[in-house]
């Protein structure tokens, strides 16, 4: 699929997702062939009043092209001046968010609380198409505020008539958040209404599912969130789905291993060992999540003080796997407990899935 001048093929899109789509995993799922990543979300004003952390979090290196960048904001200028500010970085995609459900945000009118009213949309879309400097503009939707209110033909409209060059379109409403199953019907009917390319996003967790969602809708590519954590290999294996005809399925776990230790690695150069220790937990959590003996390492990964430390815990856990003779499969339940909640393990907080 072409973006402006920008050609993709049939590769698929990395979600912005908040404390995950860093450089680190950016570069990780650029190498596994995802066809274009995001920064992270960040806020409009944020920009254009030169925020240490939002600047940080839109930055950039030219080797992670084609690269978007998301922003948040609802008001015409302040999206005109921080549009006109980061086109001068020359991503290759500028997205306006009008999908992200939390509360803190719709409070706000911002995210998805802009779904209420197409004309609003279309002077925010006119707006940030004026400021671009010729960089394309895109809006991430959801279907609408609920299930009685689904306006996402609408939007789409005042996307497409006001410049914009591509819509991802979230299959669930305001409402659904992120509990119900993504409704993909409302993909095919977004695509049969503009002209302009449509990516589809919500409940793709495997390349069958991608390769479903594109065939039952019509959509030209697929934009993957939750299903990319621990799991950047999604990405080129879809690639191969699509060349062979074949998944070549999950990759065994001294693959997974080398990948998750060049992921820390990453997350070591970006942020120190202090910083990266964290992050680096979390992710060997979503890396293993689908392996025999996710509980024990569960049990121990909690005590790593040390980056050295968690590399030998991963090398050891992946040499069990691979000498384990016994399946002890708990995919099914520790897939829904992710997809429920991407922190899973975490018991005793109320914490958001992304994406």
């Amino acid at each position: 699929m072409k973006i402006g001048n920008l050609d993709i093929g049939r590769k698929l899109f990395l979600a912005p997702m908040a404390e995950v789509t860093d450089s680190s995993f950016r570069k990780i799922c650029k190498e596994q062939q995802a066809g274009m990543t995001f920064t992270q979300m960040v806020s409009a004003d944020g920009v254009v009043k030169n925020n240490f952390e939002t600047l940080r979090h839109f930055s950039f290196n030219r080797s992670e092209k084609p690269i978007g960048v998301q922003i948040l904001g609802n008001h015409p200028e302040t999206l005109f001046e921080a549009v006109k500010e980061i086109s001068k970085m020359n991503p290759d995609l500028i997205d306006l968010n009008c999908g992200c459900p939390v509360d803190k945000v719709c409070s706000k009118k911002m995210g998805a609380a802009l779904l209420d009213d197409p004309k609003i949309l279309s002077s925010l879309v006119r707006k940030m198409v004026a400021g671009s400097n010729g960089v394309p503009i895109s809006v991430k939707l959801r279907l609408g505020k609920d299930k009685s209110a689904v306006n996402v033909l609408e939007n789409a409209k005042a996307v497409e008539d006001n410049g914009g060059a591509l819509i991802f379109v979230h299959a669930r409403t305001r409402a659904d958040k992120y509990d119900m199953n993504a409704d993909w019907s409302w993909l095919k009917k977004v695509k049969e209404a503009v002209n302009i390319p449509v990516v589809g996003n919500g409940s793709m967790f495997t390349p069958h599912d991608v390769k479903e969602m594109i065939d039952l809708t019509g959509c030209d590519s697929a934009m993957i969130a939750r299903g990319a954590l621990g799991n950047p290999f999604i990405f080129s294996r879809f690639q191969v789905l699509m060349e062979k005809g074949i998944d070549p399925g999950e990759p065994d776990a001294f693959v997974v291993r080398d990948t998750l230790l060049k992921h820390i690695k990453n997350l070591e150069e970006e942020f120190g060992e202090l910083l990266a220790l964290d992050k680096a937990k979390k992710h060997s959590i979503w890396y293993f999540k689908n392996y025999t003996g996710i509980n024990s390492l569960l049990e121990k990964i909690f005590s790593v003080k040390k980056l050295d430390t968690l590399r030998e815990l991963i090398s050891d856990h992946a040499e069990r796997i691979m000498s384990s003779s016994k399946e002890i499969h708990i995919k099914e339940e520790i897939h829904k407990k992710f997809q429920k909640k991407v922190l899973f393990w975490l018991t005793d907080q109320n914490i958001s899935p992304l994406g």
